[in-house]
């Protein structure tokens, strides 16, 4: 099944009825429990990506107050990358 029948389905009752029609009540149970274990993992997942969120979030503010005390800026700590001329190179003479 493509994930855009799915799509259909979960957006519309009556469509979900009717395909529900062509399982049995075993395969309809099946069902209920794989798309529960599907909803449970990607809780899972945004619990886990909140908590990373989070801790990024918690060291970030922590290297800020580091830098602060020390009298430092983020620029501080990017080197200067040299200018570049601008121009054509000059020709080179024929010998």
């Amino acid at each position: 099944m493509s994930s855009e029948a799915l799509e259909r389905i979960a957006r519309n009752k009556n469509v979900a009825r009717a395909a529900a029609r062509q399982l049995s009540v075993e395969q309809l149970t099946k069902l209920i429990e794989v798309i529960g274990e599907v909803i449970e993992q990607k809780h899972e997942d945004e619990r886990q990506r909140q908590a990373e969120n989070s801790e990024k979030a918690r060291k970030l503010e922590a290297i800020r107050e580091q830098l602060e005390e020390a009298g430092l800026s983020v620029d501080d700590l990017v080197p200067q990358e040299p200018s570049r001329k601008r121009g054509r190179p000059p020709k080179k003479k024929n010998q």
